[in-house]
């Protein structure tokens, strides 16, 4: 086989999905992954003698390429301005029917948020033994370690994340049907339906990494999210506003957009107990422009805030 043999490169794209999957799960963002994946055919397509498992084989590399990836990454996050969200995945390639709501759970911004406590390796370690359900010996030829002491770091990974992980809604019909009216319930501006819908402790938190509008450190309680999302939408679907609902990191979420079809952010919702617990807002212009081009946020508070002067929303 050469490099140029057509069956590699057929071999790569069929397991591109699980490449993916898990440099997203290590890295957190949808374009370093998207870069992960990228490198390691490259690398593959360099090799001249044909690895004995090819899954093993382009495993190996992209989780060592996300590895280096998150570790040079984790000094710009420090000097993140704001609060730091992964970028919202709306469509994981990697599916597998039997183990689709586990497979949701660990993209989630609450799981991914937990990962990010880890160091790399423990990341590492975690999302291929917890997510993947790769063998110890298969994960210690992975990240250069005995499988004795990548059953350690399984153990320090699945602590932590078990100690910090939320519960979402068990039942996905009984989930969507309530992010359905919660969406609606925006869509009219009606706080009091709102406040039915949130719960009472709800946060509201957004990353704009200082590139984007955003209210202050986060909108808290079910009463003062109710109020703002029932003052402010009206006006922003009045100057041509819309969002299309999708799930969002495995969660009920949207997309926003302006008058023009142009990405404004997304949302994610957490929801609980039959509330929302949670919204999760990007609108940092950087981690949205894989869905497509960006709108000006600046430019369109300013026509909210135009359009309030004006007069009635209705």
């Amino acid at each position: 086989m050469t490099a140029a043999d057509p069956t590699r490169s057929e071999e790569f794209e069929a397991l591109r999905p699980l490449l993916f999957a898990i440099a997203y799960r290590i890295l957190g963002s949808v374009a370093e992954a998207e870069d992960a994946v990228q490198e390691t055919w490259l690398r593959y397509d360099g090799t001249e003698t044909p690895p004995i498992s090819t899954k093993a084989f382009l495993s190996a590399i992209v989780t060592r390429i996300s590895i280096d990836v998150l570790r040079s990454a984790r000094s710009r996050r420090e000097q993140y301005v704001g609060t730091w969200f992964p970028e919202p995945l709306v469509s994981d390639p990697y599916q597998d029917p039997a183990r689709a709501a586990e497979l949701a759970d660990s993209v989630s911004m609450a799981a991914l948020l937990l990962l990010e406590q880890l160091s790399p390796l423990e990341r590492a370690v975690f999302v291929l033994r917890e997510v993947f359900a790769f063998d110890f010996q298969e994960i210690a030829d992975v990240v250069g370690r005995t499988p004795d002491a990548c059953r350690q770091l399984a153990v320090r990974a699945r602590a932590h994340m078990e100690a910090g992980r939320p519960r979402f809604e068990a039942d996905e019909s009984e989930r969507e049907e309530l992010a359905a009216r919660f969406f609606d319930a925006i869509r009219d501006g009606d706080v009091g339906a709102l406040q039915d819908l949130l719960a009472a402790d709800v946060s509201m938190v957004g990353d704009s990494g200082g590139k984007a509008p955003l209210w202050a450190n986060g909108v808290f309680g079910g009463a003062n999210v109710a109020r703002l999302l029932g003052s402010t939408m009206p006006w922003f679907f009045r100057i041509g506003g819309s969002f299309e609902r999708r799930p969002v990191n495995g969660q009920p979420g949207a997309i926003f957009r302006d008058r023009e079809g142009l990405v404004l952010n997304t949302w994610t919702l957490e929801i609980l107990d039959g509330r929302v617990q949670a919204i999760r807002t990007v609108l940092n212009p950087d981690k949205l422009a894989h869905l497509g081009t960006v709108a000006n946020a600046y430019e369109l508070v300013r026509e909210v805030y135009d359009a309030r002067r004006s007069g009635s929303p209705e």
